[in-house]
């Protein structure tokens, strides 16, 4: 019987751990999507405890302590950090075979290393030996990253941020990199007449013009983009539950817009054409600077109401949506390819049973122009564990070339959750030997060790241009 969390963990075989130790294990990361506060990056700050490290935000382990029972006061209320901690603790063993169980034990061993399993009997001391270490130098956010050996964070940005830190971070010495990435999903939310408009005018004062046009309102954006741009950026993303790929006229949206700033609400067919033609805007001044648009597509959010309304949005209450997503697709991506302006794309889908569909859907916009310009991003979200990766993994084999996949990232509000990328690896490299094992794949293992180089580490960087 194999030892939890071992030197071998989820490696079935010595290929795998070959495979492993000698290609994966060492390669920088380039985490090139999250939801890390450049803020903190900037100040490199310490945090006082783990509660604060590690349960501040992260709705994956609240989602869990609601399960195990724990009042609320716990989890966002006002229980102190020590308190938090120990409901939190008291939980974990409750979470066996939820990635939760992994990743806590994975992070307690990498940063700290903690070997003992985290219980309610084991909370207090874990509480006090991780906070003293927290409270080092070597162990302020920018010490957790290094130790991590991340290379490159792109951070998620609002257009209007002003990117401050960003710029105050560039100026001095560090070790990795901290770049934007363009979000600008509350610029498109016209389901949301009234938190359009309060946007738009953020913009105005942002952007320092008048925004009375939908003219000047593309304007006002590019020079945001540009302005990215500008800082470092050279990503994009959305959040969105399906593309957006309807016909439209630039008459229509104009009018469309003006309804927006005189108050008055739209059909839905109306907020779904203003959608598809910020969406193509937005993909065109990608294209144009040759930037990697992303699109996370398929959650169904805030689904508990009477929550929603105490907590607020990102307390967890998100889940897995059915929308219908192979037309937009298909649409979308081919009206931007039809002329010529399909940058590098990466779909990253929530819902398991449309694996196939992106996977598949990748392959047709590829055109030879770049090895791998369409990808079927990582899985994620409530995919991004051993069974959801394997799947992603198998999909994109399947109908595409894996070899050329730009690997993993975090997602994560978390500077504890680096290891995610070495739990991601250890599938990666256990998927191959197991192929090699039955003889489906040759026993080349130079030839596959350079593959899994390049999907841990260079596709990435070759394909961003970092």
């Amino acid at each position: 019987m194999k030892k939890f969390l071992d030197d071998n963990f989820l490696l079935t075989n010595k290929i795998a751990e070959e495979l492993y130790h000698d290609y994966a294990k060492s390669q920088p990361i380039l985490d090139y999507h999250n939801h890390l506060i450049p803020e903190q990056v900037t100040g490199d700050i310490n945090f006082e405890n783990i509660t604060q490290a590690w349960l501040y935000g992260d709705h994956y382990k609240w989602r869990a302590m609601r399960a195990n029972g724990v009042d609320e006061r716990y989890i966002t209320g006002n229980a102190t950090d020590a308190e938090k901690f120990q409901k939190w603790a008291e939980t974990v063993p409750y979470t066996l075979r939820n990635p939760l169980y992994h990743w806590t034990h994975l992070e307690l061993q990498r940063y700290f290393g903690i070997t003992e399993l985290l219980s309610g009997d084991t909370a207090s001391s874990i509480y006090e030996s991780t906070s003293q270490k927290l409270n080092t130098a070597d162990y302020s956010v920018r010490g957790l990253l290094q130790k991590m050996h991340v290379e490159i964070i792109c951070t998620t940005d609002d257009p209007l941020d002003d990117l401050a830190f960003h710029q105050q971070y560039a100026q001095g010495p560090s070790s990795f990199r901290m770049l934007p990435a363009f979000r600008p999903d509350k610029a498109m939310d016209s389901d949301n007449v009234t938190n359009l408009n309060t946007y738009i005018n953020r913009l105005e004062e942002v952007a320092n013009r008048s925004v009375s046009t939908f003219d000047d309102y593309l304007e006002a954006l590019k020079g945001r983009h540009d302005y990215f741009a500008q800082n470092g950026c050279c990503i994009s993303d959305h959040g969105l539950e399906q593309l957006s790929a309807e016909d439209y006229t630039h008459a229509e949206i104009s009018a469309i817009f003006a309804k927006i700033r005189s108050g008055q609400d739209l059909s839905p067919l109306e907020s779904s054409k203003f959608k598809s033609a910020m969406l193509v805007h937005f993909a065109q001044w990608d294209h144009e600077k040759g930037w990697v648009q992303q699109y996370h597509l398929g959650a169904i959010r805030n689904n508990n109401t009477r929550l929603l309304t105490s907590l607020g949005p990102d307390t967890g209450f998100d889940s897995i949506g059915d929308f219908s997503q192979a037309r937009t697709l298909s649409k979308f991506l081919n009206k931007l390819d039809a002329e010529n302006k399909l940058a590098k794309t990466i779909l990253y889908n929530l819902n398991p049973a449309y694996n196939e569909v992106f996977a598949a859907m990748a392959g047709n916009f590829n055109d030879g122009t770049v090895a791998g310009k369409i990808q079927f991003g990582s899985a994620w979200w409530f995919l991004d564990q051993k069974d959801g990766m394997e799947h992603q993994l198998n999909a994109l084999s399947n109908m595409g070339l894996l070899s050329r996949f730009v690997g993993m990232l975090t997602d994560s509000r978390s500077f504890l959750s680096f290891p995610r990328h070495e739990y991601f690896r250890r599938i990666l490299c256990n998927l191959f030997a197991e192929d090699v094992v039955n003889g489906q794949l040759p026993n080349d293992i130079p030839w596959i060790g350079k593959i899994i180089e390049d999907i841990c580490y260079r596709n990435a960087k070759e394909y961003f241009g970092f």
